[in-house]
């Protein structure tokens, strides 16, 4: 039998699959660990004191200057010791720019997509999910 302590329990993350009125997908290129670097849709960790739509809220305006409305879950991945519930979300506010864990955001199109550094498991992911830009 193993047992779960605090410190081994994974941690409650957060992601934001959204797309602008063209069809493209915001994506933030990661500025710490894991997958320093590499492309992402935005997001993080969901604090003690909050539920997941404020944590997707306080994540998407930390990252790329974007208010959101916080919508329906699209999926769950294990990501090591991260379990990140990906919600849809639709931009109400805001002008994009790569905020405090973002080396840069901008809206992708699927063949730059494709072309783009992406953090593990991304595109099979989003693709799965049916969630890729659609222009």
């Amino acid at each position: 039998m193993v047992l779960m302590t605090e410190s081994s329990a994974p941690a409650r993350c957060v992601g934001a699959v959204c797309h602008n009125p063209d069809g493209r997908l915001l994506l933030v290129r990661r500025a710490n660990e894991p997958g320093r670097g590499r492309w992402s849709i935005p997001g993080g960790r969901v604090e003690p004191d909050e539920d997941d739509a404020a944590a997707l809220v306080r994540e998407m305006e930390e990252e790329t200057g974007l208010t959101v409305q916080f919508g329906p879950l699209i999926g769950r991945v294990r990501r090591g010791p991260y379990d990140i519930g990906d919600y849809r979300c639709e931009v109400i506010d805001g002008t994009l720019r790569a905020g405090s864990d973002a080396l840069d955001a901008k809206w992708c199109g699927l063949a730059e997509l494709r072309e783009l550094p992406l953090a593990e498991g991304l595109l099979v992911t989003l693709t799965d999910w049916n969630v890729l830009p659609t222009i």
